[in-house]
């Protein structure tokens, strides 16, 4: 759970299936592409994500694909997250229902089969299945073994911090949320309205317009999916990096758009 920042780090926000985007983004931060697809950045920095790197958009396989091999070559790290859970457990064959975006990435295996073929559809499911269900829940970053910065995805309450059990686990997926609205949208609480010390916390899931920092903390999902932009930040320089969108992706109109209400609000 703990993890050194060594020669840097570059903190990735949702993704979801944006795979164009973040391919961009990637050569913006200087990394480039070396043997058997792999992307090595020449100072020796590692990329986190924050967890959603598929769902909703355009390109579910490929962005799963990338963080897999990267991972397992430990040339990234990625965290766990609510439609990384959804999706772990519909490879798992179990009867969860796939909404919110979640039903396009079932759509690009059943295309992936048509092509591939039944037997390595299977092996890939199996492969990405395991990578989201050990995906942990938050990654405390030390520098020189001081703690220093701890990258989640929705949300973590102070005493949670290095800890990690279904509560948490649960609480770092959806953030602080008090049931639902009339919409069915959820009711988010502030929770980073109580973190305290000087630990900083970057978090995603919860789209905004620009990066929100408040108390120590910053979101960095600026809605790439729906038309925003994709958001790196760069530590320990403390930098943001950003690509905007190349369209749209979701589908949602401006007054189903998260980010048009943010900048409404």
């Amino acid at each position: 759970m703990r993890i050194e920042v060594g020669e840097g780090l570059d903190i990735v926000g949702d993704i979801h299936a944006c795979y164009d985007e973040f391919l961009i983004l990637l050569e913006k931060l200087g990394y480039k592409q070396k043997d058997k697809g792999f992307f090595y950045h020449p100072n020796g920095r590692k990329l986190v994500s924050l967890g959603d790197v598929m769902s909703r958009g355009p390109k579910s396989i490929l962005t799963m694909v990338f963080f897999l091999k990267h991972v397992e070559a430990g040339l990234a790290y990625m965290i766990d997250s609510n439609h990384g859970w959804k999706i772990a457990r519909w490879l798992d064959g179990r009867n969860v229902q796939l909404r919110h975006g979640d039903e396009k990435v079932a759509e690009e295996f059943g295309l992936y089969e048509k092509e591939y073929g039944l037997q390595k559809t299977q092996d890939l499911k199996a492969k990405l299945k395991t990578l989201l269900l050990e995906a942990p829940s938050h990654y405390i970053v030390t520098e020189n073994g001081k703690e220093k910065l701890v990258c989640t995805h929705a949300g973590i309450k102070d005493e949670y911090i290095g800890k990690e059990n279904n509560k948490i686990k649960n609480f770092c997926r959806y953030g602080d949320v008090a049931g639902m609205d009339d919409k069915g949208k959820p009711i988010r609480r502030d929770w980073f309205e109580k973190h305290e010390g000087e630990l900083k916390i970057v978090w995603g899931h919860d789209p905004k317009p620009e990066p929100f920092m408040k108390n120590n903390t910053i979101n960095i999902d600026q809605g790439v999916v729906f038309g925003g932009k994709l958001t790196c930040y760069r530590y320990p320089e403390e930098q943001f990096v950003f690509v905007e969108a190349l369209k749209n992706h979701s589908g949602k109109n401006d007054l189903d758009n998260p980010l048009y209400r943010c900048k409404a609000d």
